[in-house]
């Protein structure tokens, strides 16, 4: 199974996804999209160009699923023109090779690899394209889900520092942070659980170094975190948060105010967004078209936040399709879909990143589910400015 899906699944991230390059653009009020595909994607089911990330001067970086199911790194220039590039020892194999989630305002790259025995390792990429592989401490070297991740869109800070998650030999997962030099720091949350698939999920990383994510407990439920720059860890979950196994508080990224992102399931299963201030204070949120079936996995799932607290990320409705939202400072929120998405169960948009100037990147799936990177352009909405509102 592809370890892509299968994170999104533990991340309880909805599946969906997928390819090919300037294929359209679209404008609708005040939005232009994109469309595009990486060289050498592939165009099958779940093949083709997951876009994760943008940087705050333009490029988009993410990775392509070729026709053999491996995975390689790309930067896509504001020109359009793309640069694809492997980490050293990723495999060859399907489900194999390199995959970019985060980049810095430098231009410095962190992600992580499949190695030719199935594990997983980190690396980051410098400006200049020079590739440095890296282990957490205590990282297992056994197939996937074993290994070092680094795997969100704010896993590195303008200072290089990296954070993420390993999983050791025993399937139980704990966090680290990487200093910008290579020296690292292993923790545990609190109440963490210690059995397979249990531990602390690190998400994201402040310009301060603060950190934060979820752990998963002894009974299979999901609670926030924040790791403060002493190393403090301070454990929260949203009020209307579901306590039961895969329920819970998902911590997910940073504004340059403090302020946490994230999303949270309920005791019916459904996703919602959050936001918590420093106080503690707690704002939840959902896109207006967003299904709301008991069971169903179905709902609002933020991604992305930017520096002015604007928002990104999809929801998924009643028909179990996806579509893209920006959410902006003032709480307002726009609804929009990608030209050529597919309109089935698990195809449509999926919503990643969002730049300071509130450029959003991400990727989508086609009626043949196949996938296809996009950029939709900044607009009033993600600036705070008066929008539109409907799709």
């Amino acid at each position: 199974m592809n370890p892509f899906y299968i994170a999104k699944r533990k991340l309880h991230l909805v599946p969906a996804a997928i390819i090919l390059i300037a294929l359209a653009i679209s404008t609708t009020a005040a939005q232009t999209i994109t469309t595009f595909d990486a060289p050498g994607a592939g165009t099958g089911p779940l093949q083709g160009t997951y876009a994760t990330n943008i940087a705050p001067s333009g490029p988009i970086i993410g990775f392509s699923r070729d026709a053999n199911d491996v995975r390689h790194g790309f930067v896509r220039s504001q020109d359009g023109s793309f640069t694809i590039f492997d980490a050293p020892g990723a495999g060859t194999g399907a489900g194999q090779g390199t995959r970019a989630y985060s980049i810095n305002p430098s231009g410095i790259i962190a992600g992580f690899f499949i190695d030719s025995a199935g594990a997983a390792r980190g690396y980051v990429r410098s400006a200049q394209g020079v590739i440095t592989v890296f282990d957490a401490p205590g990282a297992g070297t056994g197939p996937f889900p074993e290994g070092t991740f680094p795997w969100s869109p704010e896993i590195i800070n303008p200072n290089g520092a990296i954070t993420g998650w390993s999983t050791d030999s025993a399937l139980v997962s704990h966090g680290f942070l990487r200093d910008r030099n290579g020296g690292f720091t292993t923790f545990d949350a609190p109440g963490a659980g210690t059995g397979a698939g249990q531990g602390t999920f690190p998400f994201a990383i402040s310009v301060g170094g603060e950190t934060t994510g979820f752990y998963t407990d002894g009974t299979n439920a999901n609670h926030g975190f924040l790791r403060d720059q002493k190393g403090v860890i301070t454990t929260y979950d949203v009020p209307a948060a579901g306590t039961g196994p895969g329920q819970g508080t998902f911590g997910g990224g940073f504004a340059s105010s403090g302020t946490i992102m994230g999303n949270y399931y309920d005791a019916d299963n459904l996703s919602h967004g959050f936001l918590m201030d420093k106080k503690g204070v707690f704002t939840t949120f959902d896109a207006p078209d967003a299904g709301n079936v008991p069971g169903s996995l179905q709902g609002t799932y933020p991604f992305g936040i930017n520096t002015s607290g604007a928002i990104t990320g999809w929801y998924v409705d009643e028909a179990n399709v996806n579509h893209g939202f920006v959410r902006d400072r003032h709480g307002e929120l726009v609804e929009f879909d990608v030209p050529g998405a597919g309109t089935g169960p698990f195809q449509g948009a999926n919503a990643y990143s969002i730049a300071p100037n509130g450029a959003v990147t991400g990727f989508y799936l086609d009626p043949d589910n196949a996938v296809h990177g996009f950029v939709r352009d900044a607009d009033g909405g993600a600036l705070g400015l008066p929008q539109f509102s409907g799709k």
